[in-house]
């Protein structure tokens, strides 16, 4: 950082004092079969950013310790609590069973729009394959699909850069509700 850098950590400016009362956002987040390990390096960098509770690796995703995970997760895959499965659906099924919201970030037909959705705290959300999206096992499971506006042409974000998007409005949601409600992960 330069010498003339006026850059803050958020934690030191008066705007984050309404955060404080969050030490976790009850919230998980569960990649199923993203197989580019940049993208879940990114997923755990904002993971720790939003004080996700943790992040569920399903089927074919990558899992630390891995250098292209490390490399965009900056140490976070070190803080971020985590868990590789193979199966998808036992996830699904137990933290179902802990009384988590399931939901689909997919473009569907019922899909609700982001802005428009008051997720169920605790909630998890799904992201699916780079292209192909959720397995559709996977997405028929789900109690709510999600989708983020598009207005490009290409009708598509990066699933990391949609992870973002979508964990900081689950932040932005938690917050207005102003409850400090924060339940753990279910474990086995």
């Amino acid at each position: 950082m330069s010498t003339n850098d006026t850059r803050l950590p958020y934690r030191a400016t008066t705007r984050a004092a309404a955060y404080e009362a969050i030490r976790t956002l009850p919230a998980c987040v569960l990649l199923e079969n993203v197989r580019s390990l940049y993208n879940v390096g990114a997923f755990f960098r904002t993971a720790d950013s939003v004080a996700l509770q943790k992040l569920y690796l399903t089927g074919i995703t990558g899992y630390p310790p891995k250098p292209m995970i490390s490399k965009t997760a900056l140490g976070a895959e070190e803080s971020v609590a985590w868990e590789h499965l193979r199966e998808t659906m036992p996830v699904i099924a137990r933290l179902r069973d802990a009384g988590y919201e399931i939901a689909a970030v997919e473009t569907s037909p019922q899909a609700v729009d982001l802005f428009d959705w008051s997720p169920r705290f605790p909630v998890c959300v799904l992201f699916g394959h780079e292209t192909d999206g959720l397995t559709a096992e996977v997405s028929a499971a789900c109690d709510t699909h999600v989708r983020i506006p598009m207005l490009g042409r290409k009708h598509s974000l990066n699933v990391a850069s949609a992870g973002a998007v979508v964990m900081y409005e689950l932040l932005r949601k938690y917050r207005a509700l102003s409850s400090g409600y924060c339940q753990p992960p279910p474990s086995d």
